[in-house]
């Protein structure tokens, strides 16, 4: 009896060290939605304002999903976006953003990855979290 016990606590102390903190904290799955033009319109004004050339932007695969967080609704959408990085260097970049349709359908960019491995494993895993699976983040391929 001594022996499973063992291995089940050292099997979860493992787990809580290997974890990697995620953008969205929130831990509750989205109810997923259809993004309307008006949203869609949203959201990609909001990210090209952090895009070093907003002129760029070229969006892939969004996906959207509302929840009740904390008493606010929200929206979350997971998405890519390709644009120029610096002079002939264009990037694929996953993105979760939210809205807020109370507060005037104001937006927030949670986190927005680059070309790096680590960052398109974050956003992916927030993502699939909400229930809002856009990648494939072994093959940095849209679902």
């Amino acid at each position: 009896m001594r022996k499973p016990v063992q291995l089940l606590l050292v099997t979860s102390l493992y787990g809580c060290v290997a974890a990697a903190p995620r953008p969205d904290a929130g831990d509750q799955r989205v109810n997923p939605i259809p993004i309307s033009l008006a949203l869609e319109e949203i959201i990609t004004s909001g990210v090209r304002q952090h895009l070093p050339d907003p002129a760029s932007a070229k969006f892939g695969t969004m996906l959207a999903g509302e929840r009740t967080l904390d008493g606010r609704q929200e929206i979350v959408v997971c998405g890519t976006v390709s644009a120029k990085a610096s002079p002939g260097v264009h990037g694929d970049k996953p993105f979760i953003a939210k809205v807020y349709p109370e507060a005037a359908s104001s937006f927030e960019l949670v986190a927005m990855g680059d070309e790096a491995e680590a960052a398109r494993l974050q956003i992916g895993g927030s993502c699939r979290a909400a229930g809002l699976p856009t990648l494939d983040t072994d093959t940095k391929t849209h679902l």
